[in-house]
């Protein structure tokens, strides 16, 4: 059993209260304990991510937020570097699953956080769950 930590950055409570239920029911049907972190924003997922393995407590992360167009460049910015972010972590050896949402609109959000649909808050969490397997398997 490994502990996963999600962290989510709540903007839209609803499109996150999805992508939670899909993550965590795919970690805990792997028998794997979870615990959620809420921070102010998708820019702060991994320096969040960054303090929270320094503890020793998880094993992996699961990134969990919303980022829907708008009408200026903020959304390249947030979704761009939030999404770098990430990256430069599971390159330095996290296993982070990448449950971002990057959308142009609420409906393609809902479609993609809705478990019952595209899940991929699901999908995030088995991310999580195979680069940890990988990592136990070159360890």
């Amino acid at each position: 059993m490994a502990r996963f930590l999600i962290v989510e950055a709540r903007f839209y409570d609803h499109l996150n209260d999805m992508l939670i239920a899909g993550a965590r029911a795919a970690l805990e049907a792997k028998g794997h304990s979870v615990s959620v972190l809420t921070v102010p924003g998708a820019l702060e997922i991994p320096g969040a991510i960054s303090a929270a393995s320094e503890s020793g407590m998880y094993d992996g992360f699961v990134a969990i937020g919303v980022v829907i167009r708008g009408e200026t460049y903020h959304f390249e910015i947030v979704a761009g570097e939030s999404a770098r972010g990430i990256m430069a972590l599971t390159m330095d050896g996290f296993a982070i699953g990448n449950g971002i949402l990057t959308t142009e609109n609420e409906e393609q959000a809902i479609v993609r956080a809705d478990p019952a649909q595209a899940n991929k808050g699901a999908g995030a969490a088995e991310a999580a769950m195979a680069l940890l397997a990988i990592q136990e398997k070159y360890a």
